[in-house]
Protein backbone atom coordinates (compact mmCIF):
# COMPACT_ATOMS: atom_id res chain seq x y z
CA UNK A 1 0.00 0.00 0.00
CA UNK A 2 1.00 3.60 -0.61
CA UNK A 3 -0.07 6.78 1.14
CA UNK A 4 -1.54 8.91 -1.60
CA UNK A 5 -1.61 9.30 -5.35
CA UNK A 6 0.12 12.40 -6.71
CA UNK A 7 -1.32 13.32 -10.10
CA UNK A 8 1.01 15.03 -12.59
CA UNK A 9 -0.59 16.14 -15.86
CA UNK A 10 1.11 16.60 -19.21
CA UNK A 11 1.29 20.38 -18.87
CA UNK A 12 2.58 20.25 -15.29
CA UNK A 13 6.12 19.01 -15.90
CA UNK A 14 7.81 21.08 -13.19
CA UNK A 15 9.86 19.89 -10.24
CA UNK A 16 8.32 22.62 -8.08
CA UNK A 17 4.73 21.62 -8.87
CA UNK A 18 2.53 22.22 -5.82
CA UNK A 19 1.32 18.59 -5.79
CA UNK A 20 4.91 17.31 -5.71
CA UNK A 21 5.90 19.79 -3.01
CA UNK A 22 2.99 18.61 -0.85
CA UNK A 23 3.80 14.91 -1.33
CA UNK A 24 5.96 12.51 0.64
CA UNK A 25 8.49 10.82 -1.62
CA UNK A 26 8.87 7.92 0.78
CA UNK A 27 5.22 6.81 0.75
CA UNK A 28 3.26 8.54 -2.04
CA UNK A 29 3.14 7.44 -5.68
CA UNK A 30 3.19 9.73 -8.70
CA UNK A 31 0.64 8.85 -11.38
CA UNK A 32 1.15 10.04 -14.93
CA UNK A 33 -1.06 8.84 -17.77
CA UNK A 34 -1.31 9.12 -21.53
CA UNK A 35 -5.05 8.73 -22.19
CA UNK A 36 -7.20 8.96 -25.30
CA UNK A 37 -9.67 11.44 -23.79
CA UNK A 38 -6.89 14.03 -23.55
CA UNK A 39 -5.64 13.21 -27.02
CA UNK A 40 -9.02 13.49 -28.73
CA UNK A 41 -11.25 16.11 -27.06
CA UNK A 42 -10.15 18.29 -29.98
CA UNK A 43 -8.19 16.95 -32.99
CA UNK A 44 -4.79 18.04 -31.70
CA UNK A 45 -1.90 18.65 -34.07
CA UNK A 46 0.32 15.51 -34.14
CA UNK A 47 3.38 17.61 -33.19
CA UNK A 48 1.54 18.88 -30.10
CA UNK A 49 0.65 15.34 -29.01
CA UNK A 50 4.21 14.14 -29.63
CA UNK A 51 5.68 17.05 -27.65
CA UNK A 52 3.51 16.38 -24.62
CA UNK A 53 3.91 12.59 -24.61
CA UNK A 54 7.68 12.70 -25.08
CA UNK A 55 8.09 15.43 -22.46
CA UNK A 56 5.94 13.39 -20.05
CA UNK A 57 8.07 10.28 -20.54
CA UNK A 58 11.29 12.20 -20.02
CA UNK A 59 9.90 13.90 -16.91
CA UNK A 60 8.78 10.57 -15.46
CA UNK A 61 12.34 9.29 -15.87
CA UNK A 62 13.66 12.38 -14.09
CA UNK A 63 11.26 11.78 -11.19
CA UNK A 64 12.33 8.14 -10.90
CA UNK A 65 15.96 9.22 -10.86
CA UNK A 66 15.07 11.60 -8.04
CA UNK A 67 13.71 8.70 -6.00
CA UNK A 68 10.00 8.99 -6.70
CA UNK A 69 7.83 5.94 -7.26
CA UNK A 70 6.08 6.60 -10.57
CA UNK A 71 3.15 4.67 -12.06
CA UNK A 72 3.19 5.65 -15.73
CA UNK A 73 0.54 4.62 -18.24
CA UNK A 74 1.38 4.68 -21.93
CA UNK A 75 -1.27 5.27 -24.55
CA UNK A 76 -0.81 1.82 -26.03
CA UNK A 77 -0.93 0.03 -22.66
CA UNK A 78 -3.71 -2.59 -23.06
CA UNK A 79 -4.85 -1.97 -19.46
CA UNK A 80 -5.05 1.81 -19.90
CA UNK A 81 -8.26 3.68 -19.12
CA UNK A 82 -9.55 6.29 -21.52
CA UNK A 83 -9.56 9.12 -18.98
CA UNK A 84 -7.47 10.70 -16.24
CA UNK A 85 -10.09 9.86 -13.62
CA UNK A 86 -10.20 6.27 -14.88
CA UNK A 87 -6.45 5.97 -14.43
CA UNK A 88 -6.60 7.43 -10.92
CA UNK A 89 -9.25 4.87 -9.97
CA UNK A 90 -7.26 2.02 -11.52
CA UNK A 91 -4.06 3.00 -9.77
CA UNK A 92 -5.82 3.70 -6.49
CA UNK A 93 -7.38 0.25 -6.49
CA UNK A 94 -4.03 -1.37 -7.34
CA UNK A 95 -2.20 0.46 -4.55
CA UNK A 96 -4.92 0.48 -1.90
CA UNK A 97 -5.62 4.20 -1.68
CA UNK A 98 -8.41 6.58 -2.64
CA UNK A 99 -6.63 9.81 -1.70
CA UNK A 100 -5.29 12.00 -4.50
CA UNK A 101 -3.22 15.17 -4.45
CA UNK A 102 -3.40 17.20 -7.67
CA UNK A 103 -2.35 20.63 -8.85
CA UNK A 104 -5.40 22.39 -10.25
CA UNK A 105 -5.61 21.78 -14.01
CA UNK A 106 -5.71 24.62 -16.53
CA UNK A 107 -9.06 23.64 -18.06
CA UNK A 108 -12.48 23.70 -16.44
CA UNK A 109 -13.44 20.31 -17.89
CA UNK A 110 -10.59 18.59 -16.01
CA UNK A 111 -11.18 20.57 -12.82
CA UNK A 112 -14.80 19.41 -12.86
CA UNK A 113 -13.85 15.82 -13.74
CA UNK A 114 -11.51 15.63 -10.76
CA UNK A 115 -14.10 17.28 -8.55
CA UNK A 116 -16.68 14.65 -9.52
CA UNK A 117 -14.33 11.68 -9.23
CA UNK A 118 -15.31 8.93 -6.73
CA UNK A 119 -12.06 9.58 -4.89
CA UNK A 120 -10.85 12.04 -2.29
CA UNK A 121 -9.13 14.57 -4.55
CA UNK A 122 -7.39 17.64 -3.17
CA UNK A 123 -6.74 20.23 -5.89
CA UNK A 124 -3.93 22.55 -4.86
CA UNK A 125 -3.40 26.00 -6.40
CA UNK A 126 -1.01 26.09 -9.34
CA UNK A 127 1.66 28.39 -7.92
CA UNK A 128 3.92 28.30 -10.99
CA UNK A 129 2.33 31.61 -11.98
CA UNK A 130 3.27 35.07 -10.75
CA UNK A 131 -0.28 36.10 -9.93
CA UNK A 132 -2.52 33.77 -7.95
CA UNK A 133 -6.18 33.53 -8.93
CA UNK A 134 -7.17 35.17 -5.65
CA UNK A 135 -4.79 38.05 -6.32
CA UNK A 136 -6.26 38.53 -9.78
CA UNK A 137 -9.80 38.60 -8.40
CA UNK A 138 -8.74 41.19 -5.81
CA UNK A 139 -7.23 43.34 -8.56
CA UNK A 140 -10.33 42.96 -10.77
CA UNK A 141 -12.95 43.52 -8.07
CA UNK A 142 -14.87 46.77 -8.54
CA UNK A 143 -13.14 47.79 -11.78
CA UNK A 144 -15.34 48.88 -14.66
CA UNK A 145 -12.74 47.75 -17.18
CA UNK A 146 -10.21 44.96 -16.78
CA UNK A 147 -7.51 46.40 -18.99
CA UNK A 148 -4.32 44.40 -19.27
CA UNK A 149 -2.06 47.45 -19.18
CA UNK A 150 -3.00 48.29 -15.59
CA UNK A 151 -2.69 44.67 -14.50
CA UNK A 152 0.73 44.51 -16.15
CA UNK A 153 1.91 47.49 -14.15
CA UNK A 154 0.93 45.71 -10.95
CA UNK A 155 2.96 42.67 -12.04
CA UNK A 156 5.96 44.89 -12.73
CA UNK A 157 5.67 46.35 -9.25
CA UNK A 158 5.23 42.92 -7.68
CA UNK A 159 8.22 41.35 -9.41
CA UNK A 160 10.45 44.41 -9.55
CA UNK A 161 11.28 43.55 -13.16
CA UNK A 162 12.64 46.59 -15.03
CA UNK A 163 11.76 48.87 -12.14
CA UNK A 164 13.78 51.73 -10.65
CA UNK A 165 12.20 51.90 -7.23
CA UNK A 166 8.55 52.80 -7.84
CA UNK A 167 9.04 53.96 -11.41
CA UNK A 168 9.48 51.95 -14.59
CA UNK A 169 12.94 51.75 -16.09
CA UNK A 170 13.40 54.34 -18.80
CA UNK A 171 10.44 56.35 -17.51
CA UNK A 172 7.78 54.48 -19.53
CA UNK A 173 5.75 51.38 -18.75
CA UNK A 174 5.21 50.36 -22.32
CA UNK A 175 7.35 50.68 -25.45
CA UNK A 176 4.89 49.03 -27.81
CA UNK A 177 4.85 52.09 -30.06
CA UNK A 178 8.45 51.23 -31.04
CA UNK A 179 7.61 47.59 -31.80
CA UNK A 180 5.73 47.81 -35.09
CA UNK A 181 8.40 47.78 -37.76
CA UNK A 182 8.11 45.59 -40.87
CA UNK A 183 11.03 43.22 -41.33
CA UNK A 184 13.12 42.46 -44.39
CA UNK A 185 14.34 39.00 -45.38
CA UNK A 186 17.73 38.27 -43.83
CA UNK A 187 19.64 35.11 -44.68
CA UNK A 188 21.88 35.66 -41.65
CA UNK A 189 19.05 35.92 -39.11
CA UNK A 190 19.25 33.14 -36.51
CA UNK A 191 16.52 30.53 -36.25
CA UNK A 192 15.00 28.93 -33.14
CA UNK A 193 17.10 26.09 -31.76
CA UNK A 194 16.05 22.67 -33.04
CA UNK A 195 16.65 19.26 -31.47
CA UNK A 196 17.03 15.82 -33.01
CA UNK A 197 14.61 13.21 -31.56
CA UNK A 198 16.20 10.77 -29.11
CA UNK A 199 15.12 7.15 -28.66
CA UNK A 200 12.23 8.03 -26.34
CA UNK A 201 10.93 10.71 -28.71
CA UNK A 202 11.28 8.42 -31.72
CA UNK A 203 9.16 5.80 -29.99
CA UNK A 204 6.52 8.47 -29.30
CA UNK A 205 6.62 9.65 -32.91
CA UNK A 206 5.90 6.12 -34.12
CA UNK A 207 2.96 5.87 -31.71
CA UNK A 208 1.54 9.28 -32.70
CA UNK A 209 1.83 8.43 -36.39
CA UNK A 210 -0.11 5.21 -35.81
CA UNK A 211 -2.82 6.72 -33.60
CA UNK A 212 -3.16 10.32 -34.84
CA UNK A 213 -1.71 10.24 -38.34
CA UNK A 214 -5.00 11.43 -39.84
CA UNK A 215 -5.09 14.65 -37.78
CA UNK A 216 -4.42 18.01 -39.40
CA UNK A 217 -0.71 18.78 -39.17
CA UNK A 218 2.67 17.40 -40.14
CA UNK A 219 4.37 15.18 -37.57
CA UNK A 220 7.75 15.32 -39.31
CA UNK A 221 10.19 16.91 -39.10
CA UNK A 222 9.88 17.01 -35.31
CA UNK A 223 12.38 19.39 -33.73
CA UNK A 224 10.88 20.53 -30.41
CA UNK A 225 12.81 20.17 -27.18
CA UNK A 226 11.28 17.70 -24.75
CA UNK A 227 13.22 18.28 -21.52
CA UNK A 228 13.81 21.22 -19.22
CA UNK A 229 17.48 21.23 -20.22
CA UNK A 230 16.64 21.49 -23.91
CA UNK A 231 14.06 24.20 -23.27
CA UNK A 232 16.64 26.24 -21.34
CA UNK A 233 19.14 25.85 -24.18
CA UNK A 234 16.50 27.02 -26.66
CA UNK A 235 15.78 30.11 -24.58
CA UNK A 236 19.48 30.84 -24.09
CA UNK A 237 19.93 30.75 -27.86
CA UNK A 238 17.04 33.18 -28.31
CA UNK A 239 18.35 35.56 -25.65
CA UNK A 240 21.77 35.72 -27.27
CA UNK A 241 20.83 35.68 -30.94
CA UNK A 242 17.29 36.98 -31.51
CA UNK A 243 16.10 38.99 -28.51
CA UNK A 244 17.85 42.24 -29.56
CA UNK A 245 15.54 42.51 -32.59
CA UNK A 246 12.43 41.12 -30.91
CA UNK A 247 10.99 44.51 -29.99
CA UNK A 248 11.30 46.16 -33.38
CA UNK A 249 10.03 43.19 -35.38
CA UNK A 250 7.67 41.30 -33.10
CA UNK A 251 4.66 42.17 -35.30
CA UNK A 252 6.39 41.53 -38.63
CA UNK A 253 5.46 38.65 -40.96
CA UNK A 254 7.64 37.24 -43.73
CA UNK A 255 6.68 34.61 -46.26
CA UNK A 256 10.05 32.85 -46.17
CA UNK A 257 10.88 33.40 -42.50
CA UNK A 258 8.28 31.89 -40.21
CA UNK A 259 9.91 32.85 -36.93
CA UNK A 260 11.59 36.25 -37.55
CA UNK A 261 12.77 37.30 -34.05
CA UNK A 262 10.35 35.20 -31.98
CA UNK A 263 11.56 32.86 -29.24
CA UNK A 264 9.18 29.93 -29.99
CA UNK A 265 9.33 28.80 -26.36
CA UNK A 266 5.67 29.31 -25.35
CA UNK A 267 4.99 25.56 -25.66
CA UNK A 268 7.87 24.85 -23.25
CA UNK A 269 6.64 27.49 -20.83
CA UNK A 270 3.06 26.21 -20.96
CA UNK A 271 3.92 22.58 -20.19
CA UNK A 272 6.24 23.48 -17.33
CA UNK A 273 9.71 23.07 -18.83
CA UNK A 274 10.55 26.75 -18.27
CA UNK A 275 9.85 29.11 -15.38
CA UNK A 276 8.39 32.55 -16.27
CA UNK A 277 10.38 34.48 -13.67
CA UNK A 278 13.63 32.79 -14.68
CA UNK A 279 13.27 33.74 -18.33
CA UNK A 280 12.25 37.30 -17.48
CA UNK A 281 15.28 37.69 -15.23
CA UNK A 282 17.46 36.53 -18.10
CA UNK A 283 15.89 39.15 -20.39
CA UNK A 284 16.57 41.87 -17.81
CA UNK A 285 20.20 40.70 -17.48
CA UNK A 286 20.66 41.02 -21.25
CA UNK A 287 19.18 44.52 -21.18
CA UNK A 288 21.22 45.70 -18.20
CA UNK A 289 24.38 44.38 -19.87
CA UNK A 290 23.61 46.61 -22.86
CA UNK A 291 23.11 43.77 -25.29
CA UNK A 292 19.36 44.28 -25.74
CA UNK A 293 17.45 47.56 -26.24
CA UNK A 294 14.81 48.54 -23.71
CA UNK A 295 11.89 48.16 -26.14
CA UNK A 296 12.83 44.51 -26.80
CA UNK A 297 13.27 43.66 -23.12
CA UNK A 298 10.08 45.41 -22.01
CA UNK A 299 8.08 43.99 -24.92
CA UNK A 300 9.10 40.44 -24.13
CA UNK A 301 8.50 40.75 -20.40
CA UNK A 302 5.07 42.24 -21.08
CA UNK A 303 4.09 39.10 -23.01
CA UNK A 304 5.14 36.86 -20.11
CA UNK A 305 4.08 38.66 -16.93
CA UNK A 306 1.40 40.80 -18.57
CA UNK A 307 -0.60 39.00 -21.26
CA UNK A 308 0.05 35.43 -20.12
CA UNK A 309 -0.90 36.04 -16.48
CA UNK A 310 -3.80 38.32 -17.41
CA UNK A 311 -5.31 35.74 -19.77
CA UNK A 312 -5.18 33.08 -17.07
CA UNK A 313 -6.88 35.40 -14.60
CA UNK A 314 -9.67 36.21 -17.06
CA UNK A 315 -10.25 32.55 -17.92
CA UNK A 316 -10.74 31.46 -14.33
CA UNK A 317 -12.64 34.57 -13.27
CA UNK A 318 -15.18 34.20 -16.09
CA UNK A 319 -15.93 30.54 -15.40
CA UNK A 320 -16.67 27.36 -17.38
CA UNK A 321 -19.17 28.98 -19.76
CA UNK A 322 -16.66 31.44 -21.19
CA UNK A 323 -15.87 29.41 -24.32
CA UNK A 324 -19.57 29.33 -25.32
CA UNK A 325 -19.93 33.11 -25.46
CA UNK A 326 -20.97 34.67 -28.75
CA UNK A 327 -21.90 38.27 -28.08
CA UNK A 328 -21.93 39.20 -31.77
CA UNK A 329 -24.12 36.24 -32.73
CA UNK A 330 -21.71 34.95 -35.38
CA UNK A 331 -22.77 31.56 -36.77
CA UNK A 332 -20.94 30.85 -40.04
CA UNK A 333 -19.00 27.56 -40.14
CA UNK A 334 -15.21 27.65 -40.08
CA UNK A 335 -14.05 27.57 -43.72
CA UNK A 336 -12.33 24.44 -44.93
CA UNK A 337 -9.15 26.35 -45.78
CA UNK A 338 -8.40 26.60 -42.04
CA UNK A 339 -7.82 22.84 -42.29
CA UNK A 340 -5.57 23.12 -45.31
CA UNK A 341 -8.11 23.60 -48.10
CA UNK A 342 -7.39 25.91 -51.02
CA UNK A 343 -7.60 29.68 -50.69
CA UNK A 344 -6.43 32.47 -52.95
CA UNK A 345 -5.69 34.75 -49.97
CA UNK A 346 -1.93 34.40 -49.65
CA UNK A 347 -1.75 35.71 -46.07
CA UNK A 348 -4.23 33.10 -44.86
CA UNK A 349 -2.59 30.35 -46.92
CA UNK A 350 0.83 31.22 -45.48
CA UNK A 351 -0.44 31.27 -41.88
CA UNK A 352 -2.34 27.98 -42.26
CA UNK A 353 0.49 26.22 -44.11
CA UNK A 354 2.91 27.29 -41.41
CA UNK A 355 0.50 26.10 -38.73
CA UNK A 356 0.13 22.75 -40.46
CA UNK A 357 3.87 22.22 -40.75
CA UNK A 358 5.11 23.74 -37.49
CA UNK A 359 2.17 23.70 -35.01
CA UNK A 360 3.21 27.32 -34.54
CA UNK A 361 2.37 30.82 -35.74
CA UNK A 362 3.24 34.02 -33.93
CA UNK A 363 0.72 36.31 -32.28
CA UNK A 364 0.13 38.67 -35.20
CA UNK A 365 -0.41 35.81 -37.64
CA UNK A 366 -3.00 34.42 -35.22
CA UNK A 367 -4.65 37.74 -34.34
CA UNK A 368 -4.51 39.78 -37.53
CA UNK A 369 -4.64 37.10 -40.23
CA UNK A 370 -6.58 33.97 -39.27
CA UNK A 371 -8.37 35.58 -36.32
CA UNK A 372 -9.12 38.81 -38.17
CA UNK A 373 -10.61 36.96 -41.14
CA UNK A 374 -12.77 34.77 -38.90
CA UNK A 375 -14.17 37.80 -37.09
CA UNK A 376 -14.79 39.78 -40.28
CA UNK A 377 -16.49 36.80 -41.94
CA UNK A 378 -18.83 36.11 -39.04
CA UNK A 379 -17.43 32.70 -38.10
CA UNK A 380 -18.85 30.92 -35.03
CA UNK A 381 -16.35 31.79 -32.25
CA UNK A 382 -16.76 28.35 -30.66
CA UNK A 383 -15.46 26.75 -33.85
CA UNK A 384 -12.64 29.29 -34.05
CA UNK A 385 -11.71 28.54 -30.42
CA UNK A 386 -11.61 24.79 -31.02
CA UNK A 387 -9.42 25.27 -34.09
CA UNK A 388 -6.82 27.29 -32.20
CA UNK A 389 -6.92 24.84 -29.30
CA UNK A 390 -6.30 21.96 -31.69
CA UNK A 391 -3.62 23.24 -34.03
CA UNK A 392 -1.03 25.01 -31.86
CA UNK A 393 1.55 23.26 -29.70
CA UNK A 394 1.29 25.95 -27.00
CA UNK A 395 -2.52 25.95 -26.85
CA UNK A 396 -4.07 25.09 -23.49
CA UNK A 397 -7.51 26.39 -22.72
CA UNK A 398 -6.57 28.71 -19.84
CA UNK A 399 -4.44 30.81 -22.20
CA UNK A 400 -5.94 30.03 -25.62
CA UNK A 401 -9.63 30.66 -24.86
CA UNK A 402 -9.37 34.26 -23.60
CA UNK A 403 -7.01 35.11 -26.46
CA UNK A 404 -9.51 33.77 -29.00
CA UNK A 405 -12.96 34.29 -27.44
CA UNK A 406 -12.05 37.65 -25.93
CA UNK A 407 -9.19 39.32 -27.75
CA UNK A 408 -9.48 37.87 -31.25
CA UNK A 409 -13.24 37.29 -31.72
CA UNK A 410 -14.76 39.88 -29.32
CA UNK A 411 -17.21 37.15 -28.35
CA UNK A 412 -17.06 38.09 -24.66
CA UNK A 413 -18.55 41.52 -25.37
CA UNK A 414 -15.48 43.56 -24.51
CA UNK A 415 -14.11 42.14 -21.27
CA UNK A 416 -10.62 41.98 -22.75
CA UNK A 417 -10.75 44.37 -25.70
CA UNK A 418 -12.35 47.80 -25.77
CA UNK A 419 -12.95 47.40 -29.51
CA UNK A 420 -12.66 44.51 -31.96
CA UNK A 421 -9.21 43.71 -33.38
CA UNK A 422 -10.07 44.09 -37.05
CA UNK A 423 -8.31 45.59 -40.02
CA UNK A 424 -8.54 45.80 -43.77
CA UNK A 425 -5.78 44.40 -45.92
CA UNK A 426 -3.70 47.53 -45.37
CA UNK A 427 -2.39 46.37 -42.00
CA UNK A 428 -1.28 43.02 -43.43
CA UNK A 429 0.38 44.78 -46.37
CA UNK A 430 2.25 47.09 -44.01
CA UNK A 431 3.49 44.36 -41.68
CA UNK A 432 4.25 41.57 -44.17
CA UNK A 433 5.37 40.66 -47.67
CA UNK A 434 2.34 38.41 -48.20
CA UNK A 435 0.40 40.79 -50.43
CA UNK A 436 3.07 41.06 -53.13
CA UNK A 437 2.35 37.54 -54.40
CA UNK A 438 -1.38 37.35 -53.62
CA UNK A 439 -4.06 36.65 -56.23
CA UNK A 440 -5.97 39.64 -54.85
CA UNK A 441 -4.90 43.27 -54.90
CA UNK A 442 -4.68 44.84 -51.47
CA UNK A 443 -4.85 48.27 -53.11
CA UNK A 444 -8.14 47.43 -54.80
CA UNK A 445 -11.11 48.33 -52.63
CA UNK A 446 -14.00 47.11 -54.80
CA UNK A 447 -14.68 44.98 -57.85
CA UNK A 448 -13.11 41.83 -59.23
CA UNK A 449 -9.79 41.09 -57.57
CA UNK A 450 -10.39 43.28 -54.51
CA UNK A 451 -8.83 41.97 -51.30
CA UNK A 452 -11.53 40.16 -49.26
CA UNK A 453 -10.19 41.77 -46.09
CA UNK A 454 -10.98 45.22 -47.58
CA UNK A 455 -14.55 44.21 -48.42
CA UNK A 456 -15.33 42.29 -45.24
CA UNK A 457 -13.86 44.99 -42.99
CA UNK A 458 -16.59 47.46 -43.93
CA UNK A 459 -19.25 44.77 -44.08
CA UNK A 460 -18.47 43.77 -40.49
CA UNK A 461 -18.66 47.37 -39.30
CA UNK A 462 -22.02 47.94 -40.96
CA UNK A 463 -23.45 44.62 -39.68
CA UNK A 464 -22.53 45.59 -36.13
CA UNK A 465 -23.08 49.32 -36.29
CA UNK A 466 -25.64 49.29 -33.47
CA UNK A 467 -22.99 47.90 -31.14
CA UNK A 468 -19.90 49.81 -32.26
CA UNK A 469 -21.27 53.01 -33.74
CA UNK A 470 -21.07 54.84 -30.41
CA UNK A 471 -17.67 53.45 -29.45
CA UNK A 472 -15.44 56.55 -29.19
CA UNK A 473 -12.44 54.63 -30.55
CA UNK A 474 -14.39 53.66 -33.68
CA UNK A 475 -16.13 56.93 -34.40
CA UNK A 476 -13.53 58.10 -36.97
CA UNK A 477 -13.91 54.84 -38.90
CA UNK A 478 -17.68 55.23 -39.20
CA UNK A 479 -17.25 58.85 -40.23
CA UNK A 480 -14.95 57.66 -43.04
CA UNK A 481 -17.72 55.35 -44.22
CA UNK A 482 -20.26 58.18 -44.21
CA UNK A 483 -17.97 60.32 -46.37
CA UNK A 484 -17.67 57.60 -49.03
CA UNK A 485 -19.53 57.98 -52.29
CA UNK A 486 -22.79 56.02 -52.12
CA UNK A 487 -21.93 54.08 -55.26
CA UNK A 488 -18.66 52.93 -53.70
CA UNK A 489 -20.38 51.92 -50.49
CA UNK A 490 -22.86 49.79 -52.42
CA UNK A 491 -20.01 48.19 -54.38
CA UNK A 492 -18.17 47.34 -51.13
CA UNK A 493 -21.21 45.66 -49.60
CA UNK A 494 -22.04 43.82 -52.83
CA UNK A 495 -18.46 42.54 -53.00
CA UNK A 496 -18.55 41.41 -49.38
CA UNK A 497 -21.85 39.62 -49.96
CA UNK A 498 -20.28 37.72 -52.85
CA UNK A 499 -17.29 36.67 -50.71
CA UNK A 500 -19.59 35.41 -47.97
CA UNK A 501 -21.83 33.63 -50.47
CA UNK A 502 -18.79 31.88 -51.94
CA UNK A 503 -17.68 30.87 -48.44
CA UNK A 504 -21.09 29.41 -47.66
CA UNK A 505 -21.13 27.50 -50.94
CA UNK A 506 -17.66 26.05 -50.34
CA UNK A 507 -16.17 27.84 -53.35
CA UNK A 508 -12.52 28.90 -53.30
CA UNK A 509 -12.06 32.39 -51.87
Amino acid sequence: MVGRIVLVLGDQLSRDLSALKAADKSRDIVVMAEVMDEGTYVPHHPKKIALILSAMRHFAEDLRNDGWQVAYTRLDDPDASKSIVGELMRRGQAHGTSEVIATQPGEWRLIEALGNAPLTVTQLPDDRFICSLDEFDQWAEGRKELRMEYFYREMRRKTGLMMDGDTPAGGKWNYDHDNRKPAKPDMLRARPMQFAPDEITQEVLDLVKARFGGNFGDLHPFWFGVTSGQAKRAFDHFAKSLLPGFGDYQDAMLQDDRFVHHSVISMYLNIGLLDPVDICNRVVDEWRAGRVPINAAEGYIRQVIGWREYMRGIYFREGPGYTARNTLGQTRDLPWFYWGGETRMNCVAQAVDQTKEEAYAHHIQRLMVTGNFALLAGIDPGQVHEWYLAVYADAFEWVEAPNVIGMSQFADGGIIASKPYISSGNYIAKMSDYCATCAYSVKQKTGEGACPFNLLYWDFLIRHRDRFGRNPRMGPVYRTWEKMDETRRAAVLDGAAKVLKDLDAGRVV
